[in-house]
């Protein structure tokens, strides 16, 4: 029996077990996994400063660095987020739809766990909890496999939650973390469709285009976020400035930071030089097009090309396009967009009302920020990643896109 089969037997064991728990029981749960991780806070950051050296030497930008990092308040966090799901109601059970047939049938359609979640995902250990706290509240088991960079966090958060979990009475198998790094383990996990119902890769581009090549279990893809700002002719340019400021740089290392910002040409003027003077307070590279280089000076601006436009930087780098009009924006944003989280600023009604109906994407903002695209944000609790396909679950991920549906249908010995 191979390792991943291993994970797959235990979590298919206990996966009845955990979706017929009730609420409370799934609530101690989540409330002893935020115990055990405020008491051992100290533990966690010792684990987490073996990583962050580890990514030091291997020379990880800051903004991965950033992701990496756990400290206290980030911990704090990650516990009160815990602590939130037991607030939220339990869609387990949830009565979504049905009905008594004329033949006296009646039929009802619920609200059932998936069974067992995969999670492939990267640098990113506060999403070790987020996957496993949303899937315990939803009742489902769940095998997390986080990158090499983040393996001692990992290692120390699954443990402690595996203690949490056992002590309120459950199978602590209803979590497990994948321990060996291997690429080659991540692919046997994409394969063993025969224990995991559904996958859910978090990441940059190039994983979730590989599980979606390598994978034979059914994937709710969470893209990558190219996302952009439109500055509209008729946007209040303070406001705007603000806006691009946070997308930017209150967190530029997550998928729902900005990465282009395009300005109506009529405002251009106006508005890029106190851009970029809120910007330079954070050293925000900025690379622009020509109009955005005279009117910035070219030693200000680097040049932009179609790569810079289509790239997810993830980072203290802008994008920056000056557009003939409303139209030459829409345009730019279907050709470069990844479908996450796209904003435009203005006080005319029409352009509001335009690109909200003319632009596909998960999360559509009007004068606010694209750093709302969060499941906490959303009233949904922490969220297990920001869905950018149609099928199944789009935007960010709370409990409920964690279920699936069943029909109880119930008779007095109709037949057909």
């Amino acid at each position: 029996m191979t390792y991943i089969e291993t994970l797959g037997r235990n979590a298919k064991a206990c996966k009845t077990e955990l979706a017929s728990a009730s609420s409370a029981q799934k609530n101690d749960a989540l409330m002893e996994i935020a115990h055990i991780l405020r008491r051992c806070a100290p533990k966690i950051i010792e684990a987490n400063e073996l990583d962050i050296e580890n990514g030091k030497r291997r020379n990880m930008s800051t903004s991965l660095l950033d992701r990496l990092r756990l400290d206290e308040k980030r911990i704090e966090g990650i516990a009160a987020a815990c602590e939130k799901l037991t607030g939220l109601d339990d869609p387990v059970g949830e009565v979504i739809g049905g009905g008594t047939r004329p033949n006296g049938m009646r039929i009802t359609k619920i609200r059932v766990p998936m069974g067992v979640v995969g999670m492939i995902y990267e640098a990113r250990p506060n999403v070790t909890v987020d996957a496993a706290a949303l899937c315990l509240k939803s009742g489902n088991c769940v095998i997390l496999r986080g990158g090499k960079e983040a393996i001692n966090s990992n290692k120390m958060l699954t443990a402690l939650m595996r203690q949490a979990v056992k002590t309120a009475g459950f199978d602590p198998n209803i979590i497990q973390l994948v321990e060996d790094t291997d690429r080659a383990i991540a692919a046997e996990m994409m394969r063993a469709d025969e224990y995991i119902d559904v996958l859910i890769p978090r990441g940059g581009a190039q994983l979730i285009k590989a599980v979606i090549q390598n994978s034979t279990i059914p994937i709710i893809e969470t893209g990558t976020g190219n996302c952009h700002v439109y500055v509209d002719d008729s946007a209040d340019v303070e406001m705007a400035v603000n806006i691009v400021d946070n997308g930017k740089t209150q967190r530029p290392s997550v998928c729902n930071a900005i990465e282009t910002v395009l300005v109506h040409k009529d405002i251009a003027d106006e508005f890029l030089p106190r851009m970029m003077q809120r910007l330079d307070e954070h050293n925000v590279e900025l690379r622009g097009c020509d109009l955005t280089r005279m009117i910035l000076g070219p030693q200000n601006v680097r040049p932009a090309d179609e790569d810079d436009y289509a790239t997810e930087f993830l980072d203290y780098i802008l994008a920056v396009r000056v557009v003939d009009d409303f139209a030459q924006a829409l345009e730019h944003i279907e050709k470069y967009s990844t479908g996450h989280s796209e904003c435009i600023v203005t006080e005319s009604f029409f352009a509001a009302e335009e690109f909200k109906k003319r632009v596909d994407a998960a999360c559509v903002y009007v004068n606010c920020s694209t750093r709302f695209t969060d499941g906490e944000e959303f009233g949904l609790g922490a969220e297990i990643g920001i869905s950018t396909q149609r099928l199944h679950a789009r935007g960010p991920m709370g409990l409920r896109e964690l279920t699936t549906m069943k029909y109880l249908i119930d008779g007095n010995g109709q037949i057909r």
